[in-house]
């Protein structure tokens, strides 16, 4: 008999994890989450409330609306608040952006330090799609530009039929902010159908196979974000 892989402990605890992760960079989240669900509340409470009806049927109808309602809004809100602390905790940090990645859903691929200097200036990989997305982060954008030409040259020569779009995530001119590199990826349009992307993973892997180890950046690379990403799931 098989083991249920979530149950609703281990999501309050996931929960509460991402809520005092998040309050150290958002002291206020607590007092946001409390005045959306009241705020929700008192909408579910008075739509229902002035609909026709009669007697406790209606009383009862509205209580459910209300606490419906501000449960909905309230974690919306949380969810929002706590992925914005996250990248405000991750940003600057080492391989943060493969841990930003790794909030895009189903039908991406995303491989942390594809490409590595010895200044530490990185490459991550992303297949979905627009195609090949290669994503540099480091010190210095002028390493980082040489750095991503290099892996661009390796992937074009297996994928001569395949568009690789090179990002830069950084708060510098030119560059993807870390809070807005999924959405900026997401609309790199589409290239790619799905049955396409099982071939292209494919022919990458003569690229990876001759790449050897690759050694980490000093210092946390911070290459998870899956509690908040659960929120934002409804998972």
């Amino acid at each position: 008999m098989s083991t249920p892989t979530s149950t609703p402990t281990s999501r309050r605890a996931q929960m509460m994890q991402t809520y005092h992760l998040a309050k150290k960079t958002d002291p206020r989240i607590g007092l946001y989450i409390l005045l959306s669900f009241l705020v929700g509340a008192a909408a579910g409470f008075a739509v229902v409330w002035f609909l026709p009806g009669d007697g406790w049927i209606s009383t009862v109808a509205a209580v459910i609306s209300a606490l419906l309602l501000g449960v909905l809004l309230a974690l919306i809100v949380f969810g929002r608040r706590a992925m914005a602390a996250q990248y405000k905790q991750m940003d600057g940090q080492k391989g943060a952006a493969a841990g930003a990645l790794q909030m895009l859903r189903r039908g991406w691929t995303t491989t942390p330090l594809v490409g590595f200097n010895k200044q530490q200036d990185v490459v991550h990989r992303v297949i979905g799609p627009p195609g090949v997305v290669l994503v540099g982060e480091g010190d210095s954008q002028s390493r980082v530009k040489q750095l991503l030409a290099t892996e661009r040259r390796k992937h074009e020569r297996v994928l001569a039929d395949i568009p690789v779009h090179e990002v830069i995530c950084g708060n510098g001119e030119g560059e993807v902010p870390l809070a807005k590199l999924v959405k900026h990826v997401t609309k790199l349009g589409r290239s790619v159908k799905p049955a396409e992307i099982t071939d292209i993973l494919n022919r990458i892997k003569a690229i990876d196979a001759t790449r050897g180890t690759i050694p980490m950046p000093k210092g946390p690379v911070p290459t998870s974000m899956k509690g908040v990403r659960s929120q934002q799931r409804g998972r």
